[in-house]
């Protein structure tokens, strides 16, 4: 792993990969052998420098913290993972299937995000369509994150951002900002150019709220190494386990309660990947060598740096990003495969096109050159940059498909 000697060739690398996919600014930061070895480069956005302290929108990222902080209410009996969530709130209208260990795994069956975000959760949670039988299947959901920032602050008495800030980022020394805190680093489009706003409707802050440094990931990071101890052994391990029914096709190799699961049993990474307006963050712990990696980049280009910055720099040790499809052979779309499929609100439709083609349709999002594998996984082409991109897998038999997963959501046929 990299070291403090090591800081000059990071910094001589990640201007140049920043460069490369037209991402404003980014920070490294790595944690091993006791050490930080932090690096930046690049604007912040507004004309103001990438700074180690610079706070960027980690996105999804938000949900390690609010994992962990529900994990932590376990440990000390607030909470319990295969208690039905009705009970906890004192709510019988809430499914009794829904519990704390299917809402961290993603495995609770309910749509990504709310159909009015700016409405109660309660009341979304109460009329949402299950995607599929709690405990059943993988499906990657906001919502259920806002129903765990829910449960917290029904034990703790407090917001869920007093809580997350008191309980768990103040006591690793972590200034807690937010999305909609000033002087947070701007998230720019793909072209590096155009500076976007952060949207985030309240009910979501469990799910994507925090904007932290390089550095604070880290910190965060190292919490699942039983640096500072505040998480026990016997929670750790059971939040780091992967849930046998959480294969989350696209986004990684398992899924614990909280934190995905790179590699296999031989070569494991926890961690978690986040997107916010603009902006492109993952945090990556490794148990076995001790050792914590995390990026922020404040440009949508900041995926494609983060993979060629673990291919470059191949003594991180990160699993190789692996491409769905790579070594399947591309097979004609059947008729059957067409047409629209639903989570929630969000629609997604697999449409002919006049060149006897396919593209997907994502509510007015087009999505072209759709090309299905054998295994049942297909690619687009990515209108930002021309390349054929993983984007998800068919379920059930060729012309008989039930459902499609894209981005580790599960969406019905309608």
């Amino acid at each position: 792993m990299p070291g403090a000697g090591d800081a000059g060739r990071l910094a001589a690398v990640l201007p140049r990969l920043a460069a490369r996919h037209r991402v404003r600014g980014a920070q490294v930061a790595v944690w091993s052998g006791g050490e930080t070895v932090m690096v930046q480069t690049g604007s912040a956005g507004g004309g103001r420098p990438m700074r180690a302290d610079s706070r960027v929108p980690i996105g999804s990222i938000t949900k390690v913290a609010t994992a962990t902080l529900a994990m932590m209410l376990v440990s000390d009996g607030d909470l319990e993972l295969d208690q039905p969530v009705g009970e906890i709130l004192g709510d019988p209208s809430l499914s009794a299937e829904l519990t704390l260990r299917r809402l961290l795994s993603h495995t609770s069956g309910l749509p990504s995000d709310p159909a009015d975000a700016g409405g109660s959760c309660r009341k979304e949670v109460r009329a949402a369509e299950f995607v599929c039988e709690p405990g059943a299947a993988f499906s990657y959901s906001n919502l259920g994150y806002a129903l765990v920032g829910l449960l917290i602050e029904e034990v703790t008495g407090m917001g869920w951002r007093e809580a997350v800030e008191s309980i768990l980022l103040r006591p690793l020394e972590i200034e807690p900002v937010y999305v909609d805190s000033p002087g947070v680093a701007t998230g720019h489009a793909r072209d590096g150019e155009r500076p976007l706003e952060q949207v985030l409707p309240p009910m979501l802050d469990p799910a994507g709220a925090l904007a932290l440094s390089a550095r604070d990931l880290v910190a965060l990071g190292r919490v699942h190494l039983g640096k500072p101890g505040l998480l026990d052994v016997v929670t750790a391990s059971d939040l780091h386990r992967p849930v046998p029914v959480a294969e989350p096709f696209g986004l990684a190799d398992g899924w614990g309660l909280g934190l995905a699961c790179f590699g296999d049993e031989e070569f494991r990474w926890l961690g978690h990947d986040g997107t916010a307006d603009g902006t492109s963050c993952h945090l990556r712990i490794d148990q076995a060598g001790a050792c914590v990696l995390a990026l922020t980049a404040n440009g949508a280009g900041g995926t494609d740096l983060w993979h060629d910055l673990a291919a470059e720099l191949p003594d991180l040790g990160l699993p190789p990003y692996r491409l769905q499809g790579a070594e399947s052979c591309p097979i004609p779309l059947p008729n059957g495969d067409f047409g629209t499929y639903r989570n929630g609100a969000l629609g997604y439709t697999i449409r002919p096109t006049a060149d006897g083609g396919a593209c997907l349709d994502v509510d007015g999002d087009v999505f072209p050159e759709l090309t299905r594998y054998a295994d049942g996984s297909f690619t687009v082409r990515d209108p930002a940059t021309g390349r054929a991109t993983p984007c998800g897998r068919f379920r059930g038999d060729p012309g008989a498909a039930t459902a499609v997963e894209i981005g580790g959501r599960l969406a019905r046929r309608c």
